[in-house]
């Protein structure tokens, strides 16, 4: 197994922890295609009736990695953001189907992708440090990892739309009181401790009934979700506001979009 994907089993619990901490867990080809197989064969392992999901260090995941993505962007493949369809949008669907609770950790940091991996969750546990950041538009992309629809079902149409066209922060308090959080404790470490504590609490619970549940809570149109979320990725993907965004984040400098 990859070492930037670490699965440890505690009886029926399994923690995935994206293991990445010196890139604030952010996610390259390898990290994505080991966690899109790792959630496949959790998600058949009759032994595991619960998942954590968590990331050590500063953050819970930053999301895409952007400097493998702006090499990526100078290669000037045909579509550069093909990454969608073939890791995020499967990603996504692993969680989002996953016929056992998932739990996320989240102390620090979770954008862009990251977060939309949190959102995934069935339960969302964080700490002082845990902050939210909706980054796509920061670097000229529209959301993906299922943001688009999961996002407003956590905070409701209105109060998406704010976080991701504005690309704020929300800090601790706040994503526990719009609902970004489930839980929240007071010490980052306790964060990972408490999410372990309630996944084996499911995890002794009726999960034929809790993979039911799971399935008429996700509805009609996350599939639907996913192929508009690769469509308009692989649009915004092939602009200039995208390519110079992406280039100014890495240099640390400012960004200026043009609209094309």
């Amino acid at each position: 197994m990859s070492d930037v994907l670490l699965i440890d089993r505690n009886e029926a619990v399994a923690t995935v922890t994206l293991n990445r901490p010196q890139s604030l867990n952010s996610l390259d080809v390898a990290l994505k295609e080991a966690l899109r197989d790792r959630l496949a064969e959790l998600a058949t392992d009759d032994t595991i009736r619960a998942v954590v999901l968590t990331g050590p260090g500063r953050a819970f995941c930053v999301g895409q990695d952007l400097r493998e993505h702006a090499a990526t962007l100078a290669s000037d493949v045909e579509q550069p953001l093909s990454t969608v369809r073939e890791h995020y949008n499967p990603i996504a669907t692993a969680l989002a189907t996953m016929p056992k609770p998932v739990v996320a950790a989240v102390r620090g940091m979770a954008a862009g992708a990251g977060a939309g991996l949190a959102f995934l969750a069935d339960l969302r546990v964080g700490g002082p440090s845990t902050g939210f950041l909706m980054a796509f538009a920061n670097v000229g992309l529209a959301a993906d990892t299922a943001v688009s629809w999961s996002l407003p079902r956590l905070v409701g149409q209105a109060k998406a739309a704010e976080l991701l066209l504005l690309a704020e922060p929300v800090g601790a308090d706040d994503a526990h009181r719009i609902g970004l959080l489930t839980t929240l404790v007071d010490d980052d470490e306790a964060v990972l401790p408490t999410a372990q504590e309630l996944a084996a609490r499911l995890a002794k619970g009726p999960t034929v009934a809790y993979a039911q549940i799971k399935r008429q809570l996700l509805g009609d149109g996350f599939d639907a979700a996913l192929a508009l979320e690769a469509q308009t990725q692989e649009i915004c993907g092939a602009t200039e506001d995208h390519r110079n965004a992406t280039e100014a984040f890495l240099a640390k400098q400012p960004r200026t979009f043009r609209g094309t």
